[in-house]
């Protein structure tokens, strides 16, 4: 493993020596949202009709999430697994959105896994980042969010089950600009930022240490920064982790919870920038949501996917190298519907 400084990919506007593609890396961390929106509809009773319509009618689905269930796991019962993704390219029909002829074909920077037990008392959502060095079915090692580029979300799900040895149950993408809007519609969200820094990679927008409330615009800016930091993707990964908390919190109050108009505002402003796989209709997400109708922000929890730091490929990539010893424990905690246990005994847990 090489002591080298960490080197990624560039945002957008950077030079780089080969063809740039577009960076959106934070647009999904919302997506954890989906599930706060779930449990909403559960407490919200009457109103779980409209908003089942609002997001069948408004979200676009995957036609092709998974791949040959010849090549997957097994499927195992009691817990689920969600792979949330941002995509350069919208998920959608994947019609019109191919990237050299592979549809859904952006390239996923942002990737989180939320695993939810099967008692639902807990949701856990682990990051996994972008440029981890892992075996992708058919082209070899490569950056984990490579496979999208190679052969779209089936392809990018079949890695990863690979690397955990577990079933991924659901997929959803979203688009950039929900983000913004996503933000807007709850009047904005409190965070508690640890050190200042100003976005040097987008407009120098300062954020001050400690608490303050940013609406949409802003709020994006916080949690795609990276070259204000001396560690970059780590540093934005916590960031997005921290904002995301942040917006569960905002959500999760009885300010939000008892407003039917403000719940259904969030559902209609973030659903048209979704695409999800076929089952992730309204019937599922209410049967979700029925099952998470307990959960709170403490009882959410975030974690980044161990890693053993940064290395150099055999063809001089930077990458982030693997922790296979935490992968194995995570995959059998998973498959085990065990990880409670895992968390409660683990360094990410503590």
């Amino acid at each position: 493993m090489s002591n080298q400084l960490y080197t990624e990919e560039p945002e957008p506007g950077e030079s780089r020596p080969r063809r740039r593609r577009k960076r959106h890396p934070v647009r999904t961390t919302l997506l954890v949202l989906l599930m706060v929106v779930l449990a909403a509809a559960g407490l919200a009773g009457g109103y779980l009709w409209n908003l089942a319509s609002t997001f069948n009618n408004k979200t676009e689905t995957i036609t092709s999430a998974f791949p040959d269930e010849t090549d997957r796991p097994a499927k195992s019962d009691g817990s689920r697994n969600i792979l949330l993704l941002g995509s350069d390219v919208r998920g959608g029909s994947g019609e019109t959105e191919n990237l050299n002829g592979v549809p859904n074909g952006g390239r996923s920077d942002t990737m989180m896994l939320m695993h939810i037990p099967g008692d639902q008392q807990n949701v856990y959502v682990m990051s996994i980042m972008r440029d981890t060095w892992t075996e992708t079915p058919g082209y070899g090692e490569h950056k984990v969010n490579a496979a999208m580029s190679f052969g779209g979300v089936p392809l990018l799900v079949q890695t990863l089950e690979g690397l955990f040895d577990t079933r991924v149950d659901h997929v959803a993408i979203i688009d950039f600009a929900g983000f913004q809007s996503l933000t807007d519609a709850l009047g904005g969200v409190e965070i508690n930022n640890p050190a200042a820094f100003s976005a040097v990679g987008q407009d120098g927008t300062f954020f001050p240490e400690g608490a303050q409330t940013l609406d949409g615009e802003p709020a994006l800016k916080f949690v795609r920064e990276r070259k204000a930091f001396s560690d970059g993707d780590y540093q934005r990964v916590k960031n997005q982790q921290l904002f995301v908390k942040a917006v569960m919190a905002r959500f999760l109050n009885a300010e939000t919870l008892t407003n039917p108009a403000r719940i259904s505002e969030v559902v209609s402003e973030f659903a048209p920038y979704m695409s999800v796989d076929s089952g992730l209709d309204a019937a599922a997400v209410g049967s979700l949501g029925l099952g998470l109708r307990d959960i709170r922000g403490g009882d959410i929890h975030f974690f980044t996917l161990p890693n053993q730091g940064i290395g150099t490929s055999a063809d001089g990539q930077s990458i982030i190298v693997k922790d296979e010893q935490a992968i194995a424990e995570i995959a059998g905690a998973m498959k085990a519907d065990q990880f409670d246990d895992y968390w409660a005994g683990s360094q990410a847990g503590n």
